[in-house]
């Protein structure tokens, strides 16, 4: 089993990867103090392949469980949903040293740990991540929250999880599209910390979507090392921890005007990947056979590197400017300056962004 960890002090914790450790979750928690009612939130989809081993765990380990499920997809990442998890809650009666556990992808782990939050003023997750996107990212960091219909993310809390639990044979039964998706956030953290990661990217395309396991936990460690090493400087989001948002301004945008429904989350981030370091050399801090190397290695990987035709530019302006980065009508932007290093640019004006996606 590999760690990686995440320190903030008090609310320090570890990432831990391994192959077929589902089975070991139980007794890893049982030191955390918790009490013996804790919550398994899941989908349906993830909870009938998993659902059952992580049940055994920790049941074996003294706790007594409930399992909450919530519709698989993007679109149930809301407050109705939310508002199912707190009546499961209430009606079982979790007290506050109670624990969820978000078994599934990033959809799943966002709007537990935004439970766990804001349930009883707070309690403990665990965040066992299911997708590529979930283990290399969503999972870890604190960023919780349900979608708005004018927006992603914009409902939300940082609460950092006791402990993110990476099963890599979960991506054994991972759809290939759900695969790919998850590699445009591993492809983000080549962009603006890592080009050795961005090589390896390059160069082992074929071991990564057969699952080779080294292949596999190497992407997911070093991916980890990056965001907790970023986010232990800067937990909030103050300062650093923005660069982390590469892609997501137009990627969520792209979202919310295609109610969830189009892309996966990590396909509308592999277009704001494009875009957004095309952007960066129409302001000349990178030349342009780096922006196409970046839009090569998305499309090498099957995922859309375009906007579309038919969606309209106009409709994706309007959730750009509700976006949690906007003040005063002017944008912030993550734009690389070469292959792993970023800048972050303040005050970009939308009739320049009109431009670009009108290109």
């Amino acid at each position: 089993m590999e760690k990686v960890r995440v320190e903030l002090g008090e609310r320090s914790y570890d990432i831990a990867i391994g192959f077929h450790i589902l089975d070991s979750i139980g007794e890893t928690i049982k030191s955390f103090g918790l009490s013996p009612r804790i919550a398994i939130v899941s989908n349906p989809t993830v909870f009938s392949l998993y659902g059952e081993r992580v049940l055994d765990s920790v049941r074996k380990a003294g706790f007594n469980a409930i399992t909450i499920t919530i519709p698989d997809g993007e679109g149930y990442k809301d407050i109705q949903w939310l508002q199912h998890i707190y009546d499961e809650l209430l009606k079982h009666k979790l007290d506050r040293s109670s624990a969820l556990i978000a078994l599934g992808g990033g959809v799943i782990g966002d709007i537990t740990g935004f439970a766990a939050s804001t349930y009883m003023r707070g309690i403990s997750y665990i965040q066992v991540p299911t997708t590529l996107l979930a283990q290399v990212d969503s999972s870890v960091g604190g960023k919780t929250g349900v979608n708005h219909k004018l927006g992603k993310n914009m409902i939300g809390t940082f609460w950092q999880p006791r402990l993110v639990w990476v099963d890599t044979e979960t991506l054994k039964t991972l759809p290939q599209r759900e695969l790919l998706a998850g590699l445009a956030e591993v492809i983000k953290y080549g962009v603006i910390w890592d080009n050795e990661l961005f090589d390896f990217l390059e160069n082992n395309r074929n071991k990564i979507l057969n699952l080779d396991r080294d292949a596999i936990t190497y992407i997911i460690k070093r991916s980890c090392e990056i965001k907790a090493e970023v986010v232990s400087k800067d937990e909030r989001e103050s300062g650093i921890r923005s660069i982390l948002n590469y892609g997501h301004t137009i990627g969520h945008a792209i979202e919310t005007v295609t109610e969830y429904k189009r892309y996966l989350h990590g396909e509308a981030v592999a277009i704001g990947i494009c875009l957004e370091a095309r952007l960066s050399n129409m302001l000349n801090f990178i030349d342009m056979n780096q922006v196409l190397r970046i839009k090569t290695l998305i499309e090498s990987y099957g995922m859309p590197s375009e906007i579309p035709a038919d969606i309209d530019i106009n409709n994706i302006l309007t959730p750009m400017q509700l976006d949690k980065k906007a003040v005063a009508g002017e944008l912030k932007f993550i734009l690389p300056e070469r292959i792993g290093a970023v800048r972050i640019h303040k005050g970009i004006k939308m009739e320049f962004i009109r431009n670009l996606l009108g290109e």
